[in-house]
């Protein structure tokens, strides 16, 4: 039978909270000790709960959310990411696109309910709900360049078409954050709401769905999804170039300044670069891209 508006159901999971009550499933990411960041676990946990509402053609809407009052999620746990290279970053790249394709792929609506922190993998998190609300102390935005990884899960396909070319650029070159207000201004989140209120504000886009057609929410989302789903190639290309990110000394390092509380010293691979290429050009003036018993022979004319 339906869930009734006084039944609740439960899945028991590690890392996350999930419960469907009055025909709205929430899922919860659980680890407020470390705001919120996910780990392979909790994105497994995440695809397995949110693929459940399918179980029940009653569930109306699904709520992604963080637990406590600090984060929505900083995005990956870097204890979790620093373990990552080339060989086995598949295993954590297949697990973000996996999540993103179960949340555009179900029959309904998934809001993001987002309290505090929303960053990096966080946010791409969000750009991947359909729609997003925010409490007024809310932070959105995209850390990668700050701490060696590139947001190509959905950050570098969906900003531009949200907030335009310019200011994604913005966002994602230069990390700027927005607070939920300004957020809402430019297009990136739906709504601003006051931190007390922003339970009961997502609760009333629940109700006022339960309102409308299934049928019609779901050939409207599969509509409304089309056009981006044509980024699928772009998202497989992003996975490729995060792969060899993961895998460089320049993650390494953002990742470690991250966790030491420390600036990050890029500057010094753009040395190391300058230096390399320095010798590669002199090598070229000495000849030494010839073999070695052509080197400062002039070539015989023809």
């Amino acid at each position: 039978m339906p869930a009734s508006k006084s039944q609740s159901t439960k899945r028991k999971y590690r890392d996350i909270l999930h419960e469907v009550k009055d025909q709205v499933a929430w899922v919860t990411i659980d680890r407020p000790r470390v705001l919120n960041a996910f780990r392979e676990q909790t994105l497994d946990e995440m695809i397995d709960a949110l693929k459940s509402t399918r179980e029940d053609p009653s569930i109306v809407c699904a709520v992604v959310t963080g637990a406590g009052d600090k984060a929505f999620s900083a995005g990956g746990d870097f204890y979790a990411m620093k373990r990552l290279n080339f060989t086995n970053a598949c295993m954590w790249n297949d697990r973000m696109l996996g999540l993103a394709m179960t949340i555009r792929g179900l029959p309904i609506p998934v809001i993001a309910m987002v309290n505090g922190w929303c960053m990096g993998g966080g946010h791409e998190l969000a750009l991947w709900c359909d729609l997003v609300i925010a409490s007024d102390n809310a932070v959105l935005g995209q850390t990668g360049a700050k701490v060696g990884a590139c947001p190509t899960v959905g950050a570098t396909q969906y900003l531009p078409r949200l907030i335009g070319e310019r200011l994604a650029r913005e966002m994602i070159f230069c990390a700027r954050r927005f607070g939920a207000k300004e957020a809402a201004e430019v297009g990136l989140i739906n709504k601003c709401v006051p931190q007390n209120d922003l339970l009961k504000e997502t609760l009333k886009w629940c109700e006022t769905m339960k309102g409308h057609s299934a049928l019609t929410l779901r050939m409207t989302k599969k509509s409304l999804n089309f056009e981006s789903d044509m980024l699928y190639a772009s998202w497989q290309h992003g996975m490729e170039l995060l792969a060899h990110v993961w895998d460089s000394q320049e993650a390494k390092e953002g990742m470690a300044a991250f966790l030491a509380g420390r600036p990050p010293d890029f500057q010094k691979f753009r040395l190391r670069d300058k230096k390399e290429l320095e010798e590669y050009l002199e090598g070229c003036e000495k000849d030494l891209n010839a073999p070695p018993a052509m080197r400062g022979k002039k070539a015989k004319q023809s």
